[in-house]
């Protein structure tokens, strides 16, 4: 949907600040009425624009201490292999993030862990073990300076 007006960005941008703001508030900050606002909103959710609403969690505070970033390199890039890498990568809850890659590697995953072993260990049995993969480079994370999931309207 890339049709969004100016209302529709302010009610994202206020969305994005606070997922629990109330119909009443949102449409105050768009000079709405309630009923306005709600179709627009609900609008933005059916056209898959508003993906869904969460709250953010400290990863270290629910003992997550350790985030690496692992770079794959696949055996071969044929869709068999990569539709059963993806399947596996999809139910896999400690990657955070697979990003299919240009350049040297094929794809990116963003791992969690409750330390470095049990990172090593999970690249070394887990990911090892996913379909096709040849190669893995992981790097872990020494200091998280910005992490955000706003988007910029």
């Amino acid at each position: 949907m890339s049709d969004l007006d100016e209302v529709d960005r302010e009610l994202l941008a206020a969305l994005q600040r606070d997922g629990r703001t109330t119909m009443g508030e949102l449409a105050e900050v768009v000079s709405l009425s309630t009923s306005p606002c709600w179709r627009r909103v609900r609008r933005l959710e059916d056209s898959g624009v508003i993906e869904g609403y969460h709250a953010h969690l400290d990863r270290q505070a629910v003992g997550l201490g350790v985030l690496g970033f692992v770079h794959l390199t696949m055996q071969d890039h044929t869709p068999k292999t990569m539709a059963a890498f993806e399947r596996e990568i999809m139910a896999a809850p400690r990657v955070l993030a697979c990003h299919n890659l240009s350049g040297r590697f094929d794809y990116q995953l963003e791992v969690v862990a409750p330390d470095l072993q049990a990172l090593s260990e999970y690249v070394r049995t887990t990911l090892r073990a996913l379909p096709g993969v040849r190669e893995i480079s992981t790097n872990f994370v020494l200091k998280e300076i910005k992490r955000t999931h706003v988007l910029p309207l």
